[in-house]
């Protein structure tokens, strides 16, 4: 199933969609005490998911996808965990060293926003901000201590994410969260697919295009360790909570890396997709 979080003409308050082909299903519609979000529906477990799957293919109330906005992928995840240099290609480009376990950094929450939203930062604080396509991977079940040959057994559905960085800050702090946690530098969606219609995180075509120019064009075949291992190393030292949300690492291609260098410039639109998932579009705007 494919989800999303909607925000209906003149409407705030984001609520959860079924979405299929050019349609969707509101789910709070289906029944009462049917959840509002996607947080709701993972913690309701396989029960919940199943009554609504359910209730969305018994003749429910359609409306169409077009127009719609949207807000977040997820709204308020327990935690966002971020993966860096988990693509050879990238790592090098940056000039840094892949190590022998995974580098892993926290995302803000006031950093998420949803497809087609624009992002604003002040030009005084950072001219050199760039794109990074992610897979994201979003909790289903608890995960403590388990093992990478069962880890994909804990993972609920799959998103885009856009690790949108300030490439300068990044070099002159010791620590990653705060170059990539300015308001809206964590672009998520638009839609969450659930993990069985994903047969294998490691073989998705995942790029970006900005501004017309494809500037990645990978697999996620090509991370140094795949999404099980990744899982499975973070579950080693804390418990993931349902709903946490785990970007995976960007390929190659990086505008820092470009010569001449390639950054998101005002009124730039960038898009990042990941075949099979969907195409996370941000514009952006550059406030003197």
């Amino acid at each position: 199933m494919r989800f999303a979080h909607v925000l209906p003409q003149g409407a705030s308050d984001p609520r959860l969609a079924v979405v299929d082909d050019d349609d969707i299903v509101l789910v709070d519609e289906l029944f009462d005490g049917a959840p509002r979000r996607l947080e709701e529906l993972i913690a309701g477990g396989d029960d919940l998911l199943a009554r609504v799957r359910d209730a969305a293919g018994n003749g429910a109330r359609r409306h169409p996808l077009a127009g719609q906005r949207f807000a977040s992928a997820l709204l308020t995840p327990p935690v966002i965990l971020a993966i860096g240099l988990n693509y050879a290609a990238h790592s090098s480009e940056l000039g840094l060293k892949t190590d022998s376990t995974p580098t892993v950094f926290v995302l803000w929450p006031n950093s998420l926003t949803g497809h087609d939203a624009t992002t604003t930062w002040p030009r005084s604080l950072s001219e050199s901000v760039d794109y990074e396509a992610e897979l994201g991977v979003i909790i289903g079940r608890a995960a403590k201590d388990v093992a990478p040959e069962e880890a994909l057994d804990h993972v609920w559905g799959y998103t885009v994410v856009n690790d949108i960085t300030a490439r300068d800050i990044q070099y002159s702090e010791a620590q990653w969260s705060r170059c990539k946690s300015f308001d809206g530098f964590t672009p998520t969606g638009p839609f969450v697919v659930t993990a069985d219609e994903v047969a294998d995180p490691q073989d998705l075509h995942i790029w970006t295009v900005l501004d017309g120019r494809t500037l990645q064009d990978a697999s996620t075949a090509q991370m140094v360790r795949p999404v099980s291992t990744l899982i499975s190393h973070l579950s080693r030292s804390a418990t993931l909570l349902p709903g946490t949300l785990i970007s995976t690492g960007s390929p190659g291609g990086a505008g820092y890396s470009r010569d001449p260098q390639v950054f998101l410039r005002d009124r730039s639109t960038v898009t990042v997709g990941i075949d099979g998932i969907g195409e996370l579009t941000t514009h952006c705007r550059i406030l003197d």
